[in-house]
């Protein structure tokens, strides 16, 4: 672990912050530009109408998972009740709607006191999802829904894309822990949502201070090869590090010769050194080395982190080198080649002219859409999934049907009229669904963990009611 923290550490580090509750990760600013300019051609449209007011359920799923993939990892749901608290219109914004001709006056004066009073529910974060999964439903009036499509997709493509590679990430380290360290290879904003999405899929924290500030994430990090660089020799470098940070630090050594770098870190801090980091070479051979002289110093409990563009390839072939944690960067905050999971937001339900809803579904080639809102439980056998059930129907079917003895509802209420469940936001609501990741991971066939590719690990059943 980073700065010597153990395992056990960052777990108390990921559920022990002292960001606690409701979200301190509500955006700084508006969020109800954060969509494309169709959204709002529609609205005004459908005011003009008459049809902005039809009661309607959008659904977003994904048609297929990234080749090869056997599950993906729900994120995202937290943020997105951030996002719609702040989902809000103010002078400026109207006046670029108005000045663009982008929305009629009329249009205006309905977004001045525009807040979201609708209804969504989904899956849970951290839970398993697969092809025609109903992740996340959206109900309310079409002009309220619509205006939320691409907020909701970029939130959900991509903090899923993250939480599933984190997912296949931990999964090949094989318990130990891994930490965020993508922040410099991403979009600025995208590195705290990946911070975040990454605990979810199973990270134990982030280098990057924003998101450990805003969710009450771990902190990790000491020193960069530059600090080594400045000093007039290693020795000194470690010195002063372990003069500011203590002994319990993680010293970089692999800026010049990694032995002779190990030999000076237990001379500067003693055998009670917390950790030393290798970023480069045969990581595997290194670690093995490193942990053999290590040992033959007295330096028995310390720690070895491995760092330099991993993924859950390499970590897998790490797993019988004598290395304690890893940091991760550039391949999990792209999703390791997959860096959205293709998820789309389509209309299956709608308010007829005669107040009667209709269910509705797209018949193009190849992007066909099951019609109806739906409900979504998981079946097992001898304690692991073999199905997910997808039931399609009107409210009165669905409310009346009855699901098989075992089968699990996969559904929770993130929004009910407008308010928000702050359970399911925050620090605590992280914790919780990192939790829930890794006991939904555990409860699929053994072939989920598998990185050779091949077709999701259970079936998708739809029912039409």
């Amino acid at each position: 672990m980073m700065g010597g923290t153990h395992q056990d550490d960052a777990v108390q580090g990921l559920t022990g912050q002292s960001a606690r509750g409701r979200s301190n990760g509500s955006y700084a600013y508006p969020t109800a530009l954060m969509t494309d300019m169709y959204e709002y051609t529609m609205l005004d449209a459908a005011l003009k109408d008459g049809t902005a007011q039809r009661r309607c359920v959008f659904e977003v799923f994904t048609r297929h998972l990234p080749t090869g993939r056997r599950y993906g990892v729900a994120a995202g749901q937290g943020r997105i009740l951030d996002a719609i608290e702040s989902f809000h219109l103010g002078d400026d914004d109207l006046r670029f709607l108005s000045d663009r001709g982008i929305v009629s006056p009329e249009t205006i004066s309905w977004l001045e006191d525009f807040h979201f009073s609708g209804s969504i529910k989904g899956y849970r974060e951290g839970e398993m999802f697969f092809p025609n999964s109903p992740i996340l439903q959206v109900e309310g009036t079409f002009g309220e829904c619509t205006l939320l499509e691409t907020l909701v997709l970029s939130i959900l493509n991509y903090d899923s894309a993250v939480a599933s590679a984190a997912s296949r990430m931990s999964s090949a380290a094989n318990g130990r822990p891994c930490m965020d360290m993508g922040g410099r290879r991403t979009n600025e904003w995208a590195a705290v949502a990946a911070s975040r999405a990454a605990v979810v899929g199973g990270f134990q924290g982030t280098a990057n201070l924003l998101a450990a500030k805003l969710y009450g994430l771990k902190a990790i990090g000491t020193a960069a090869h530059c600090f080594t660089l400045l000093h007039d020799s290693e020795r000194d470098a470690f010195a002063s590090q372990v003069d500011a940070l203590g002994l319990d630090t993680t010293l970089l050594t692999d800026t010049y010769d990694i032995e002779q770098a190990v030999k000076t870190a237990v001379e500067v801090a003693g055998p009670d050194l917390g950790g030393v980091r290798i970023d480069s070479g045969d990581l595997a051979s290194l670690a093995q080395r490193v942990r053999m002289q290590l040992d033959a110093l007295g330096a028995t409990k310390t720690k070895i982190t491995v760092t330099n563009d991993l993924d859950e390839y390499a970590l897998a072939s790490l797993q019988n080198a004598p290395v304690d944690s890893y940091g991760v960067g550039t391949m999990l905050v792209t999703g390791s080649g997959a860096p959205t999971c293709a998820m789309v937001y389509k209309l299956s339900e709608r308010e007829g002219s005669d107040g009667v809803m209709v269910p509705v579904a797209k018949k193009s080639p190849d992007k066909a859409t099951v019609p109806g809102r739906k409900l979504a439980f998981r079946s097992y056998e001898y304690g692991l999934a073999e199905c997910e059930h997808v039931i399609s129907g009107s409210e009165e079917q669905l409310s009346a049907f009855a699901p098989q003895e075992g089968w699990k509802d996969l559904l929770v209420d993130y929004m009910v009229n407008g308010e928000g469940d702050a359970a399911l936001q925050g620090h605590d609501a992280i914790a919780a669904a990192h939790e829930h990741h890794a006991k939904a991971l555990a409860e699929l066939p053994i072939t989920a963990q598998s990185l050779m590719r091949g077709d999701p690990v259970i079936p998708t059943d739809i029912l039409v009611l």
